[in-house]
């Protein structure tokens, strides 16, 4: 971005707090959680949430980033099957955010970490090539057109996915809302440092079905998959 600076370490040093810099869409919470869920906001989410100021501490080389992970199915999915990736998953939503603990302390993972606030402060504290990998499933579309500034594709986010991103690392944005999908890659090519690859009717490798996805399918909706390879 222009007129920002990394400071020591690669580490970005003008992070503002999102009150003061961005307006936030959406909810934070829903449902009163239960006491365990509640339990698990005091003890583990402190043990184990991204500190913008140091945002990889606890990380290892090898990284996962994952914006907007809802229940954290998918994001528990991954951590078990690659006990070697460190991964960091972002989501505002505190009930979202308590179903991942719950998951991590059921299934005992060691390799995630959570930003619990607006994704876009995590995406400016990050520093240049540190991911192989960033997961953008099923974001909100906004879909009406007064809204679309409000989706988290934009130009400004791409330019942090392609900084942040290894050379050759993927961005993988899937969605049920062909709008959407034309949105993206119309961005995509706008940013020019991504080549689109693989085929978008195909999920992942070691793909779980999220539960917008399940609700899409209910409705007649499929999905699309696509993968954005880092070029340069």
């Amino acid at each position: 971005m222009a007129g920002t600076m990394p400071g020591h370490d690669g580490l970005r040093s003008d992070v503002i707090e999102p009150q003061k810099k961005f307006q936030f869409y959406g909810r934070r919470k829903g449902k009163t959680l239960r006491r365990h869920h509640s339990a698990l906001m005091d003890d583990l989410l402190p043990q184990i949430r991204v500190d913008t100021a140091d945002p990889l501490a606890g990380t290892g080389p090898r990284r996962w980033l994952e914006i907007g992970f809802g229940g954290g199915e998918h994001l528990a999915h991954q951590a078990a099957l690659h006990p070697d990736v460190s991964f960091i998953g972002a989501e505002p939503f505190v009930n979202g955010v308590a179903k991942l603990l719950a998951l991590i302390e059921d299934q005992g993972l060691t390799n995630i970490r959570i930003h619990d606030h607006d994704a876009r402060v995590l995406l400016e504290a990050l520093p240049d090539a540190a991911f192989e990998r960033i997961y953008l499933l099923y974001p909100d579309p906004w879909p009406k057109q007064r809204h679309n500034k409000r989706r988290f594709v934009s130009a400004e986010t791409l330019a942090h996915f392609h900084r942040i991103l290894k050379p050759g690392g993927l961005f993988l944005f899937a969605s049920d809302i062909e709008e959407y999908v034309a949105w993206t890659r119309q961005h995509v090519a706008e940013h020019g440092g991504f080549r689109e690859e693989g085929d978008p009717s195909q999920p992942y490798e070691n793909w779980i079905e999220t539960r917008y996805e399940a609700k899409a399918r209910r409705e007649g909706r499929g999905s699309a998959y696509l993968r954005f390879r880092r070029a340069g």
